[in-house]
């Protein structure tokens, strides 16, 4: 049997395949793809932590957390509000095109202090792809290096500031630690942070009666976007090659190979979660894969957190009778990148 992701199809419906491979082939050779595909939870989950797939990236110190999330979380509200508002008093909107696509750039933006002009391009250079994490790529770093110039000199009261200004065990941070950390915020506002925050809100919509309890006890919604992420994480598929022979589902793969961990597929492992396919909140653990097996602190992982409770927290306050336009429903595509693309909704 003749076995690729790249069969047409797939990319508007995986689950199937997904399905295929867990219960028969979880670890087979995708010639097409040229990959290993690696389907099950258990499997997916190790590969994800081994450091001989590509893994071996240390985040900062969660000592970074106490610096960052305050301002990133007031940033949030503030962007999710005025998002919100722009769109309350009009007949029909799209939550993607005027609000996830945008919420989280701005956010890292605003909470850094740099001009509203830093989010289109940052957002643009995201969208094509041409932003990489940790703000290592040449454009961010084009960006950023003044502007931390300028506030070692005139501090202020935003985020680049506080990180020129930070001591983390006695040492000041150096230029490139705070032009990284300020990268990384950027870059995780980008379209993986927006996909996800897409499929959440399409998950509650879809389900109103969970979006009810949401409005009324705000403390579940970290449960579930958690949940969101373990059902429809924005990045299905994870690639990483082997830089020494490594041991994956019963067989031992050769430096070199390329290994796809299917995060989609990991995320609905019937032999993981109960009911792997029905969106819960109330799930006792999600468990998702979405941003990884690691357990560092990732920067761009607490702006998207921060961006969906923000984000929601505003459109219900802003819209109280938020639910699909007449007609619609989402309808998530993509293989390597997945989300609906489209959410129309009537705000009243």
């Amino acid at each position: 049997m003749k076995i690729t992701l790249l069969d047409p199809g797939v990319e508007r419906d995986p689950y199937p395949l997904y399905r295929t491979l867990r219960e028969g082939f979880p670890l087979v050779h995708d010639e097409m793809l040229g990959a290993w595909l690696l389907s099950r939870y258990a499997d997916v989950r190790a590969a994800l932590g081994d450091v001989r797939l590509g893994s071996a990236a240390v985040g900062p110190s969660p000592a970074y957390r106490r610096l960052l999330e305050p301002a990133l979380r007031t940033a949030a509200e503030r962007t999710a509000h005025v998002l919100a508002r722009r769109m309350a008093g009009r007949r029909e909107v799209d939550l993607v095109a005027e609000f996830s696509d945008w919420l989280p750039a701005a956010a890292a933006v605003a909470a850094l202090g740099l001009p509203w002009e830093e989010a289109v391009q940052v957002r643009e250079w995201c969208r094509t792809g041409s932003a990489r994490s940790g703000g290592c790529h040449p454009e961010l770093g084009g960006l950023l290096r003044p502007h931390v110039t300028r506030r070692r000199a005139h501090p202020g009261t935003d985020l680049l500031s506080v990180l020129c200004a930070a001591r983390v065990d006695g040492q000041p941070l150096s230029d490139e630690t705070v032009t990284a950390l300020a990268g990384t915020l950027l870059t995780g506002g980008g379209e993986a942070t927006a996909r996800a925050l897409a499929s959440f809100l399409a998950n509650l919509l879809d389900h109103p009666a969970q979006l009810d309890l949401v409005r009324a006890r705000p403390g579940l919604i970290p449960g579930a976007w958690a949940e969101s992420l373990r059902r429809d994480p924005p990045t299905p598929v994870v690639l990483r090659r082997a830089s020494a022979p490594v041991a994956l589902g019963g067989a031992t793969l050769p430096a070199g190979a390329v290994v796809a961990c299917l995060i989609g597929s990991a995320g609905r492992d019937p032999f993981r979660f109960a009911d792997p396919d029905r969106y819960d909140i109330f799930r006792a653990d999600p468990a998702h894969l979405a941003f990884g097996a690691g357990r560092h602190f990732c920067p761009a992982t607490t702006l998207a957190g921060l961006a969906a409770e923000c984000g929601l927290r505003a459109l219900l306050d802003a819209m109280p009778g938020l639910r699909w336009a007449p007609g619609f429903r989402p309808a998530p595509r993509g293989l390597m990148a997945r989300a609906p693309r489209l959410l129309l909704v009537r705000p009243r």
